[in-house]
Parts: structure tokens; C-alpha cells; sequence
């Protein structure tokens, strides 16, 4: 069937009525003002970080001691210009600046750069704990290799750890994006306002949630499906949310907790050495060395030829 061109004719109208809706969703658009960080350069940076994190397990090959001093000065160099400019739009949003006042947004992001990238020795060895943690916990694990390679958990919780430390930094929407990335690679949503202590281990991984004011001590292990969420949502009297109080829960060392459990509220403590049991909902505090379970359920089982049997 051939185009009829005619018909084209219909779109100068329909561009007039998307450019009016501009101006009556401006909540939607961000027009006339400083430009937004930009998302492609954010995973730029961060395919960067995690290739300063595990270098020879990505993208380059043959590195060896001989030339990996040049080869992450190069990526350190590219990091600094390229999170200088994209943390200093950020803040410049987040103030509500515009583009042709005084403050320097741009020196602002190049210092917090720079105490972002004073901080990832010390992050790695803390990624360390984590990869040991994946194969300490794992006995189908063949070896950290293996963690590296090819657990969404590991990905998650090292993007984490990066995002946390800008969060730290109170570095506005870059945080976010990147945990906003992870979550949609391996489905495994970490708020970079949560903190979590060494030696964590997420197993398999998928549909686990962790809000933003949780706070899991070392040598915690979760399952998939896991939930540490809100209880409820407090509101003032006009019926805003309420921000900045702790709305999640505490889990303290040396905790297991398995497949579908949910655990939610500010008040709530798992206590350390204690095991969550699978599809469990908690929403009070359990004291340590603690096991909770659901009671054994009941078994309904029907066979067609079985009743066929009775019946004939």
C-alpha cells in the first residue's frame, strides 16, 4: 500500500498541541534553564569507576603491573573532568541556580570530585569484603573470579558503595541514576542512602529491595526477593510526607535472612546472629541469636485418577 503524503499534512497540528502542553506540564520538560546531568555520561563514569575497581575482569586486556599505573591515571584523569562537569550541573540544579551568576558551580564539583576519588583505595578494599563475602556464602562458587564475572549482586552492591559515597558527598540526582542503573541491569534496588557494612553478600539477588534509611551491619547475607522497607509514611498537617526520618529497619551483624522476607519499619532491629526465614513479615524488633520462621503449612494434594478410583 502506498503512502499517502497527504496525510502528513496533520503533523505541524499535532506539534502545536504537544508545545502547548509544554507550558501547561511544565513539571514534565526542562526548558530555558542550566542543563541537567546527562545520563549517558553518568554510566560513561561509572563503567570507568568499576573498571578502576576490577581491572583486567572488563574491558581492557593485558594490563599487567608494567603499564596499570598508566592505564587507571588515564581513566582517573577522564573521571575528574567528566564528574567535575556532570556534579557541578547537579548542584547548580539543586541550588536553583542559572548559568550566568557568580558562583562557581563547576569549582564546586571538581572539589567534590576530588574527595569522591580520594576515597576509591579504600572503597575497593571494601568491595573486597564483599566479593570474599559472595564466596564464602556460595558453595556452587568456584572462586572470586567467578563472583566477578557473573553475580548481579556483586554489580549491585559495588554501584551502591560508589553511589553511597556521593550521596555522602550531598551530591544531588547522580546517586540515583547510578542505583536507578543497576536496579534495571539486575533487579536489585539499593537506595545510595542506605548503609551497609562490610562482608555483604546478596544471593541470586532478584526483586530485593533496601530503602534508603536501612542500616545492615558486617557478614549479612540476604536472598532474593528480600524486602527492608517502610511501615507506613508519616504526613504533617496538611498532609505532606514527612522527610528525613528513619523509616527502615536495622540488621546487625552475622544476620541471614531468606528468599521473599519482608522486614520494615524505622523502629525495627534484627538483632545480630539471628536468621529470617523465607516469606516471613516482621515489623517489631528481634533480639539476637534469634530464629524466626513461619509455621509449617499444610499440604493439600488432589489426584484425579486417585478420585477417579473412589468413584468407580
Amino acid at each position: 500500500m502506498a503512502s499517502d503524503f497527504r496525510l502528513k499534512d496533520q503533523l505541524p497540528k499535532l506539534t502545536e498541541r504537544l508545545v502547548r502542553t509544554y507550558e501547561e506540564l511544565a513539571n514534565l520538560n526542562h526548558l530555558d534553564h542550566c542543563p541537567l546531568p546527562n545520563l549517558d555520561e553518568v554510566i560513561a563514569a561509572l563503567d570507568d569507576l568499576l573498571e578502576i575497581i576490577f581491572p583486567g575482569y572488563r574491558k581492557r586486556e593485558g594490563l599487567h603491573h608494567g603499564n596499570i599505573g598508566y592505564y587507571v591515571g588515564d581513566l582517573v584523569d577522564r573521571l575528574h573532568d567528566r564528574l567535575t562537569t556532570q556534579i557541578g550541573r547537579a548542584l547548580r540544579h539543586e541550588a536553583r541556580g542559572i548559568c550566568d551568576e557568580e558562583q562557581d558551580f563547576e569549582a564546586l564539583g571538581q572539589a567534590k570530585t576530588l574527595l569522591f576519588l580520594d576515597q576509591l583505595p579504600e572503597l575497593r578494599a571494601m568491595v573486597a569484603t564483599d566479593v570474599q563475602a559472595a564466596y564464602d556464602g556460595d558453595p556452587a562458587c568456584k572462586g572470586p573470579a567467578e563472583v566477578i564475572f557473573c553475580y548481579p549482586g556483586l554489580q549491585a552492591i559495588t554501584i551502591y558503595r560508589l553511589a553511597h559515597l556521593l550521596w555522602q558527598l550531598e551530591i544531588p540526582f547522580i546517586p540515583r541514576m547510578m542505583t536507578e542503573w543497576a536496579h534495571s541491569r539486575t533487579g536489585i534496588d539499593i537506595h545510595p542512602g542506605a548503609t551497609i557494612g562490610p562482608y555483604f553478600f546478596i544471593d541470586h539477588g532478584t526483586g530485593v529491595v533496601i530503602g534508603e534509611t536501612c542500616e545492615i551491619g558486617a557478614h549479612v547475607k540476604i536472598y532474593q526477593g528480600v524486602t527492608l522497607g517502610a511501615l507506613s509514611f508519616p504526613t504533617d498537617e496538611e498532609g505532606n510526607l514527612v522527610r528525613g526520618q528513619k523509616r527502615h529497619p536495622t540488621i546487625e551483624d552475622n544476620v541471614v535472612i531468606y528468599a521473599n522476607a519482608t522486614i520494615l519499619g524505622g523502629r525495627t532491629t534484627i538483632g545480630h546472629d539471628s536468621v529470617i526465614g523465607s516469606s516471613v513479615w516482621l515489623t517489631h524488633t528481634v533480639g539476637p541469636n534469634t530464629t524466626v520462621l513461619l509455621e509449617k503449612p499444610s499440604l493439600r494434594m488432589r489426584s484425579d485418577e486417585l478420585k477417579a478410583e473412589k468413584t468407580a
